[in-house]
């Protein structure tokens, strides 16, 4: 059952539950109000599949997205290779080859690179060049991009347990645990750095704030309350990282709410019900989300009012938003990249990237943004106004 479960996305639920599946919503013609050019293409080769067919391969839920920093994107592909490439022209300026199954990552903070595989391993390289500098076996699977400061990397992975490494060597400094359910959704939130914490989602519904010197708890949230009378029914994990911004921490959970909380307590400012494994994009004003059911959201920062609903992408496995200068960005199951705008949620801009599903959320830079899809291919896009 749950290998059925931890397979990917609440039509696959439906499927274990004997109930008839969501057809994704068919794409209507937009009337594009941005010019979306390509500027640039490259790849790190692929991830496995658990089946193809028509644009709707199921791919495994693993974490290897993009990271940016300065001119450079790093990015790394389940096969092994971790690739860094120049952020205005996508010219490749190195690569290595771990020979791992890597499942999350990369990370990157001054000059350390950090990948996590599917086999438990942790590896560190020089941002600068590619070289390896330490590798580590945890004790279970990494699927989720690690956090990385000067001080530790905390790596989450799916047995329930929160890792800090050193960055120096990769010996373990602490780890804290949750206990795990009988059934969850496959995934294990990023952990997030944020001064003397580390902050981290579970799959028992729980957020947990932890000491980053000892990993003692702080304070922790419940985000999603496990209820219903079947085990799916009763899954609540909290598989998005949080966003701190200030003194505040957001987040959302699969069957539960999207919280604001104190940062320092942990206590909620304001709670709208709601159900994502996803996670949340903060913008300016509002809070920007997609719903397990493939709606597009957005909500008040103060107060969690919604502000607009967008329906039409529906069932179509959407990614975690990205806000960027022009709106907010998604892709999804065949690889269409969506341009919403941030105060209505009225389409302004829809590209295809590869024909191949998108898991990982799209990364703003500006006008620029850049997706990887699910068999590690990178499309630069520019973005300016008709």
């Amino acid at each position: 059952m749950r290998l059925c479960v931890a397979a990917l996305a609440v039509a696959l639920l439906a499927a274990c539950s004997h109930k008839q599946v969501d057809q994704p919503a068919k794409l209507s013609p937009i009337k594009s109000t941005l010019r979306v050019r390509e500027i640039w293409s490259a790849s790190v080769g692929g991830f496995h599949f658990l089946g193809f067919g028509d644009g709707q391969a199921k791919a495994l839920r693993l974490g290897l997205g993009l990271a940016v920093q300065g001119d450079r994107v790093f990015a790394s592909g389940h096969g092994g290779l971790v690739a860094a490439f120049d952020l205005n022209t996508g010219r490749r300026l190195w690569h290595t080859d771990t020979r791992l199954p890597l499942g999350g990552g990369p990370a990157v903070e001054g000059n350390l690179l950090v990948v996590g595989a599917s086999d438990g391993h942790v590896v560190a390289l020089n941002a600068s060049d590619g070289k390896t500098l330490w590798k580590v076996a945890l004790t279970g699977a990494v699927i989720s991009a690690p956090a990385v400061s000067d001080d530790l990397i905390a790596v989450r992975t799916i047995d329930g347990t929160l890792h800090a490494l050193s960055p120096k060597d990769g010996h373990e400094l602490w780890e804290a645990e949750q206990e795990m359910p009988s059934l969850s959704l496959r995934g294990a939130a990023t952990p997030v750095i944020t001064g003397n914490m580390v902050i981290s989602g579970f799959a028992n519904g729980k957020l947990m704030a932890v000491n980053a010197k000892d990993g003692s708890q702080v304070w922790m949230a419940t985000v999603s309350q496990p209820r219903g009378r079947t085990a799916i029914e009763r899954l609540a994990d909290v598989l998005g990282p949080a966003i701190v911004a200030d003194n505040d921490v957001y987040v959302v959970g699969y069957h539960g709410t999207v919280d604001m909380l104190a940062l320092k307590s942990g206590q909620a400012w304001w709670s709208h019900k709601a159900s994502s494994f996803r996670g949340l994009a903060l913008g300016e004003n509002a809070v920007y989300m997609t719903t397990e059911d493939g709606a597009v959201e957005a909500l008040n920062r103060k107060n969690g009012a919604v502000i607009w609903t967008q329906k039409a992408l529906r069932y179509r496995s959407l990614t975690k938003p990205a806000v960027s200068a022009e709106g907010v960005v998604v892709a999804d199951y065949q690889g269409y990249v969506h341009w919403l705008n941030k105060r209505t949620g009225a389409f302004e801009a829809r590209v295809k990237s590869g024909g191949v599903r998108v898991s990982n959320p799209p990364i703003a830079i500006g006008s620029e943004v850049l997706v990887i899809n699910d068999i590690g291919e990178i499309s630069a896009y520019r973005v300016s106004p008709r």
